[in-house]
């Protein structure tokens, strides 16, 4: 792999004709045979996207997902779906309640892994919702206490993780946004991640964002896992601080790009971004990302501000003599 390698956090718009197709889903009005077509249309487009402006880590781009939470627990069963909940702004999702024993029938993602690996020569990731997350972001009527419903989930999400390395995934990145949120639940995080990443011989990584860092910090770095993707740059890089102080010990993914704005970067903000990390971060551990997924811009502002990074990240590259 090449130095500060590109990637990103995993979620990407939906395309115009996608949208409107899962609505028609939902009324009726598309079968699921149709709408999968569509789905993996929508995936063969960010694919080939991806290649064409060059970046090293791909994603699927999550075209058959609505919420991150919610997909797994439609697909798990002990799960029943409640109605809308809002998570922040104007986006809602579907809040699972854990009804029953929680089990995997079959894999969840493994197909859809399948299908964007080939492709593309170059890695795609496996894509999960972390144990923690999916806990924390449901409803629990069954489980005596959130630490038992988290550890099941966790050996549940395990046996996806192990599937999915089975099936020839060299990156598997476990998300946990809910992390950073319940500084007092750390410890329960990283117990569950480590049922998660028992045993893996890939490349594992888990995605936090927008919480209470200076709670967490450097405690997190307890997570087991080979890298820990941050989002920066919506709060001006101010965790470099807190590395200063104790050393950041993972790899890290470098959130270059501010997900929660409209704006495209310029050229030349990336560039600053990746090197005032790089006056605290070893090279070698970097790698470079959007702050969180993408899903939340248009189209074309997601290709603008993944252009940027990858373009950048170049530069910076050719400055390094690479």
């Amino acid at each position: 792999m090449t130095l500060l390698p590109t990637t990103t956090v995993g979620s990407f718009p939906k395309p115009e004709y996608l949208t409107k197709a899962r609505f028609q889903f939902s009324k009726g009005q598309v079968s699921k045979t149709e709408l999968e077509q569509l789905e993996k249309k929508a995936t063969k487009e960010w694919i080939d996207f991806q290649e064409e402006i060059g970046i090293n880590i791909l994603v699927d781009g999550e075209m058959y997902r609505g919420d991150m939470v919610t997909y797994f627990a439609e697909n798990f069963k002990g799960f029943e779906i409640s109605g809308l909940v809002r998570s922040y702004g104007n986006r809602y999702y579907r809040k699972p309640v854990a009804v029953a024993e929680i089990e995997r029938a079959n894999p969840v993602t493994v197909d859809w892994y399948k299908f964007a690996q080939d492709l593309t020569q170059k890695p795609v990731k496996g894509m999960l919702t972390g144990p923690y997350t999916i806990m924390d972001w449901s409803f629990d009527e069954f489980y005596p206490s959130r630490r038992d419903f988290c550890l099941r989930l966790a050996e549940v999400i395990h046996e996806e993780a192990k599937d999915l390395e089975q099936a020839g995934a060299r990156y598997i990145q476990i998300d946990e946004p809910a992390v950073s949120v319940r500084p007092e639940e750390l410890e329960l995080a990283i117990e569950a991640m480590g049922i998660v990443t028992n045993g893996l011989k890939s490349y594992t990584l888990t995605h936090i964002c927008y919480g209470d860092f200076q709670k967490i910090y450097p405690k997190m770095l307890d997570i087991p896992v080979n890298q820990i993707d941050l989002e920066l740059s919506n709060n001006e890089f101010d965790l470099l601080d807190l590395f200063k102080k104790a050393p950041f010990t993972r790899d890290i993914g470098l959130g270059v790009l501010d997900v929660h704005s409209h704006r495209v970067e310029t050229k030349d903000e990336v560039k600053a971004r990746i090197q005032k990390a790089l006056k605290t971060i070893p090279k070698e551990k970097i790698y470079v990302s959007p702050d969180c997924g993408l899903k939340t811009r248009e189209v074309e502002e997601a290709k603008a501000k993944l252009r940027v990074m990858v373009e950048a990240t170049k530069e910076v590259r050719e400055s390094l003599g690479e």
